[in-house]
């Protein structure tokens, strides 16, 4: 039979009377649609006729026909709109382009329709036929077992019943995590967020096994602090003790002061047995549940974990003081801020591990600090010792103010105040009241500075009305120096609360102040109010936006970023852009960049890509911002495109824009080794030249010597992580960061990148809390996640002997005298001596083999485990103690006892806790000594 090269036959039907004949036209025009698309087209009115015609029996047919018709002539929405006429006849389980469009196409209407009618936009009444067509293809997902695909579109348009039904059919293990993560990261409306949440809540109590740790993650999403009280406390009823502690652990991780503290508050308190009449008071003897409860509450102190990680930084301490002694020396101390990198340097690579032994060693050097240099240089005994809540007011007493007289430096007695809100971060309830009290007693604008960036820092997001209407008074008397870290420490109190009649009062004074300084200080203040709140804080968002100061517009940029932080929304990232091509004001520019790092936390590889081409604009400032951006959405992923744009950057001809690419090289590569990142070796020796460059620009040094600090923090046992390793935004760590940046302007507030610093350990416990030896396994050749190397000290140089000059008489003299020995030598027989050759054959025999690398090896418990081993880190099955987490081992992990009636092999605490580090005396000798380099005396 003759290929059909023409449809005008078929066509020529349609205008025939007989309803059969038109039908018979239509089924033969659906099946030749693809190949006459064009000749139909000209009769498709027609088609529109029969399709019209209520009469006409075959109505769905010819809309289905029209339909292919004008998916052809690629006008979508005609075509979308007949095949919704088309009803059943439209098969949805057709494996052509034409169905896989219209269904595409279907349900971004559907999906439109549902989104504007959630957020209250009068619009018409969904279609039925539409929401037929998008059910039915809920049903075809569900036949062909492809439930996450469902579940996908289900979440963008907001039918969490249609979630519910797929996780019910579908594997509940396995979905409903992953309905957790695309929740997470993928919808951008918080209030729909937190229904699916909600039902995730359902659900994972309904499972046979109920998630309890994913439970409590949703719990934290929510801020639902009720909630969390009654797992906990139904764990403890049913004797899961052991769950009970894990959850404990990971709410301290993820969780605010203030909601830490309601849980705390919230849960059964300790019943006092009767007291017998005539025995001696003691201490009253606990019950087993009590016991557990008082446990708990431990935990969410912070107290537990900040004990744990301070004996694994103090224990795995592997700092390389010979990097920061080459530092020094190669950097002139008379100029401050030579002196203030190498502080600063100082206090990030021995961050919580409490080791001061440098500052023991260069005394003379640290004498030379005036002023702020002074004021930093105290500071940074905070980061040092961050973490020993129980002994801060002893550690600083040297240079806290005193009572009733004035200290020797207004600036040690302003910077000790500060260091300890830094050793009592986000777990400051010991030591609020005395900073709320000096600063209330304070008369220097110096101390009132100190002690205001203590109290925001160890006050952070509790909500304290009194805290913040004492900082409100110290900003209220116009200083510009307390003024601005009031401002700061407002924002840091009332931190995520949204409070109104905060910001109320702070935009205020923002626009009463004639100082530059306190202005700032309360944008930045602000922007922390709205942490985390999204869609909510549009209203100021755009208020601070369009305000004519560009400080003020400099805060809307920042409040963009912490409300949106690692969220992804498209919306705040495309007004970033346009800030950072538009706004005529560098700082805002340069603002607006930064921000894309803190918006883009949980897509680092997104990044490069966003700010390639900002990373090669003309402005120096966009240049800078691309440089941080990158540093903070990428920190401590050793992300091989990030650095290869930085890489230019560091040879960039402005200074600050070096200096940007340089700290933000280190963030990147922080805990990579030259196994896992290449450039690592490079990185590390392109600081030291330029350190030791007397030609090169101080701020490019003073990035230098600070990436130094911030690649080898902690002791090399610490990495900078924005997002929890359960994949919350690790809030201290994203303030932190956020403060740090302002470093531009301020160079004290560098300390506050010491909040993002995680400990990696891996730390298991037993049912007492205590650390049991134990070992695990760690899949991959140990070189992989090793230290560096630590640098070799000079070798002494060895004067080399200059060769004598020799005559060329002498020399002809020696050649006859050689000959004529020879001479004799041949007509005499002399036995070859074979020992040498033996004695060579031994050295050969003892020449060092290489040892072949293992391609595994055995840790121990509280053992540093960068994040990229996570991965390769397993349990031995016949181990005595097992994880009680199944997945995301890492951190502090609660361990099951198979043999619980053994003797327990417990590892013994050997960090400072106090009287230990002391020298007949109630300070270390290292801070002993400091106080009498500034002339004063200890307590």
């Amino acid at each position: 039979m003759a290929a059909l090269t023409s449809a005008s036959g078929i066509l020529a039907l349609l205008d025939e009377q007989q309803p059969e004949l038109q039908i018979y036209a239509l089924q033969n025009l659906n099946n030749l649609v693809n190949e006459f698309w064009a000749e139909i087209s000209d009769s498709v009115a027609k088609i529109e006729i029969l399709y019209e015609d209520s009469q006409f029996s075959q109505r769905e047919l010819a809309a289905l026909v029209a339909s292919k018709v004008y998916y052809h002539l690629g006008e979508l929405d005609e075509s979308l709109t007949f095949a919704l006429g088309a009803g059943q006849i439209f098969d949805l389980t057709e494996k052509s382009e034409y169905v896989e469009t219209i269904i595409s196409k279907c349900i971004d209407k559907y999906i439109s329709l549902r989104t504007r009618q959630a957020e209250g936009d009068a619009i018409e009444e969904i279609d039925p036929r539409l929401q037929n067509i998008v059910e039915r293809m809920f049903q075809r997902c569900s036949e062909d077992h492809e439930y996450e695909q469902a579940i996908g579109v289900a979440l963008e348009a907001r039918r969490l019943d249609v979630v519910k039904t797929m996780i019910e059919r579908g594997s509940p293990h396995k979905l409903l995590p992953y309905v957790l993560e695309v929740a997470m990261t993928l919808v951008q409306n918080l209030d729909f967020r937190n229904q699916v949440l909600r039902l995730l809540v359902t659900l994972y109590r309904e499972l046979q096994e109920p998630d309890y740790i994913s439970i409590s993650q949703c719990l934290v999403h929510l801020n639902d602090s009720a909630s969390c009280t009654e797992l906990l406390r139904d764990l403890i009823e049913k004797d899961e003790v052991l769950m009970a502690y894990q959850i404990a652990f990971d709410l301290e991780e993820n969780a605010t002061q203030d909601f830490l503290l309601r849980v705390a508050t919230e849960l059964p308190q300790p019943q006092a047995p009767p007291q017998q009449e005539g025995a001696e008071a003691s201490e009253p003897k606990l019950s087993t549940k009590d016991e557990e409860f008082k446990k708990i509450r431990s935990i969410l102190s912070g107290e537990e974990t900040i004990r744990l990680n301070l004996e694994f930084l103090y224990r795995n301490n592997n700092t390389d003081l010979l990097i920061l002694k080459n530092t020094k020396n190669a950097l002139e101390s008379r100029n401050s801020i030579f002196h203030t990198a190498v502080t600063f340097a100082n206090a990030f690579m021995h961050a919580g591990t409490t080791s001061d032994e440098f500052l023991r060693q260069n005394l003379e050097w640290l004498s030379r600090a005036t002023n702020w240099s002074k004021f930093s240089a105290t500071a940074a005994l905070g980061v040092i010792h961050k973490g020993q809540l129980a002994q801060s007011m002893n550690l600083l007493s040297p240079y806290l103010p005193q009572e009733g007289g004035s200290g020797s430096s207004v600036y040690s007695e302003g910077g000790s105040l500060y260091a300890l809100g830094l050793i009592n971060a986000n777990h400051g309830t010991g030591v609020l009241d005395y900073l709320k009290n000096a600063l209330k007693d304070a008369q220097s604008d110096v101390i009132q500075h100190g002690a205001s960036l203590g109290l925001g820092v160890a006050g952070m997001a509790t909500d304290n009305e009194d805290i913040y209407n004492e900082l409100k008074n110290v900003l209220f008397s116009d200083s510009a120096v307390a003024g601005e870290a009031a401002g700061l420490a407002m924002g840091l109190v009332m931190l995520g609360t949204a409070s109104p009649e905060a910001i109320e009062e702070m935009l205020q004074y923002a626009h009463e102040t004639q100082h530059e300084k306190i202005i700032r200080g309360l944008a930045v203040g602000i922007s922390l109010i709205m942490y985390g709140k999204e869609e909510k804080a549009d209203a100021l968002i755009d208020q601070l936006l369009d305000d004519k100061d560009p400080v003020l517009r400099y805060g809307g940029i920042y409040t963009i970023a912490m409300a949106y932080s690692g969220t992804g929304n498209n919306k705040a990232i495309r007004r970033l852009l346009h800030v950072a091509v538009s706004d005529v004001n560098d700082d805002v520019r340069r603002a607006a960049v930064t921000a894309l790092g803190f918006i883009l936390l949980r897509n680092p590889k997104q990044v490069p890509r966003i700010v390639q081409l900002l990373a090669e604009s003309y402005n120096p400032n966009v240049r800078y911002g691309a440089a941080l951006a990158l540093g903070i959405s990428c920190a401590g992923t050793g992300y091989l495109d990030a650095l290869e744009l930085l890489e230019p950057m560091t040879k960039d001809p402005v200074d600050f824009v070096r200096q940007g690419a340089l700290i933000s090289q280190a963030m990147i590569l922080v805990q990579q080794t030259e196994n896992t990142s290449p450039k690592v070796a490079s990185v590390r020796k392109l600081y030291e030249k330029i350190i030791s460059d007397k030609h090169e620009d101080p701020m490019a040094k003073f990035g230098a010597a600070l990436a130094q600090g911030i690649i080898d923090a902690g002791g090399r046992n610490v990495t900078i992580s924005l997002v929890s390793r359960t994949g919350h935004a690790n809030m201290p760590a994203i303030i932190g960061t956020a403060i740090f940046t302002q470093f531009w302007y301020w160079y004290p507030l560098t300390h506050m990148l010491s909040l993002a610093f995680t400990p990696t350990a891996i730390i298991g416990l037993n049912k007492n809390l205590e650390t049991p030896k134990f070992d695990f396994v760690s899949n991959v050749r140990p070189s992989l996640f090793a230290y560096p190397p630590q640098l070799k000290p000079p070798s002494t140089t060895v004067v080399e002997k200059v060769a004598t000059a020799v005559l060329s008489t002498t020399a002809k003299t020696k050649a006859r005298a050689k000959k004529s020995e020879k001479e004799k030598a041949d007509h005499m027989d002399i036995d070859k001596e074979p020992v040498k050759e033996e004695k060579k054959e031994d050295k050969d025999d003892k020449k060092p083999r290489k040892k072949k690398e293992e391609n595994f090896e055995v840790m121990e418990n509280m053992a540093r485990v960068v994040p990229a081993q996570l991965k390769h880190i397993s349990f031995k099955a016949d181990s005595r103690y097992q994880p009680l987490k199944k997945s995301n081992v890492g951190g502090i992990i609660m361990l099951l006892d198979k043999t619980p009636g053994e003797m327990e092999d417990l590892i013994q605490p050997s960090a400072p806790s106090g009287g230990k580090l002391l020298n007949d005396n109630l300070f270390p000798p290292s801070l002993t000594l400091l106080c009498r380099v500034i002339g004063r005396r200890p307590g």
